[in-house]
């Protein structure tokens, strides 16, 4: 892992299995850790305050950003103001709009300027980083979660808009620019490479940080025995 010592950018872990969250908070570089309501029904949690506080009896000393669920304006500044209560190391993830396309500004400025690090998620464009940076009060922190990965998916590159909204959040430079939904390892000298502070990264991503420098020839004559590995045991015959 020496190669994180050459890295700027923090690590942290996106999830929601307690044994996943429990093995990476064993190590010192994954700094903080991210998951959502999608993410807790995979891994089939049920009762979301539980979950919670059995995540924050495991990992005590860095930020964990739970979301809220509400479509409304005004339960979603509720369910923000209970969530940041379960602890001083809570971030409240609060989606950019609702399903509505309503822009969730009056509740990211309101538990902003209540002292609430909000984390703003499912953001892609840059005009919603601009209406973001906007709201956020200037003395608070908070993270503004770009989904680059789901950028990726369309077709587009994400880098140039990833260094475009770390422009844009200057005016704001206590909040952190998060790179989201990542789909490769390579995602992460990249968000590095421009000066992203954080990205969110789930264990298997996570786990090939192993790989990184490794001999390509190795790594291609290991390929080979993997494929004839499964090759003799499959019994295929021609």
């Amino acid at each position: 892992m020496d190669i994180l010592n050459l890295l700027k950018i923090k690590l942290f872990c996106d999830g929601a299995r307690i044994d996943d969250i429990t093995a990476m908070a064993s190590h010192a570089w994954v700094k903080g850790f991210t998951t959502n309501p999608t993410l807790m029904r995979l891994a089939g949690v049920t009762h979301y305050e539980a979950f919670a506080r059995e995540v924050l009896e495991v990992v005590p000393d860095r930020p964990v950003s739970f979301e809220v669920f509400a479509d409304d304006l005004d339960e979603m500044a509720r369910q923000g103001r209970l969530i940041a209560g379960w602890g001083p190391n809570v971030n409240v993830k609060i989606p950019v709009t609702n399903t509505r396309r309503e822009f969730t500004g009056p509740v990211i400025e309101a538990l902003s300027r209540e002292g609430v690090i909000v984390n703003v998620t499912a953001i892609m464009t840059l005009e919603q980083v601009d209406m973001i940076a906007q709201v956020l009060a200037e003395e608070t922190p908070a993270i503004v979660s770009v989904f680059a990965g789901r950028i990726a998916d369309t077709g587009r590159d994400p880098v140039p808009q990833m260094a475009s909204s770390l422009e844009r959040l200057q005016s704001r430079p206590k909040a952190e620019l998060l790179w989201a939904s990542p789909r490769e390892l390579l995602n992460l000298f990249q968000a590095d490479a421009i000066g992203c502070h954080i990205l969110t990264a789930t264990p298997d991503i996570l786990g090939k940080l192993a790989l990184v420098g490794k001999d390509l020839d190795d790594y291609s004559l290991e390929t080979v025995k993997m494929f004839d590995t499964a090759a003799r045991a499959s019994g295929f015959a021609l």
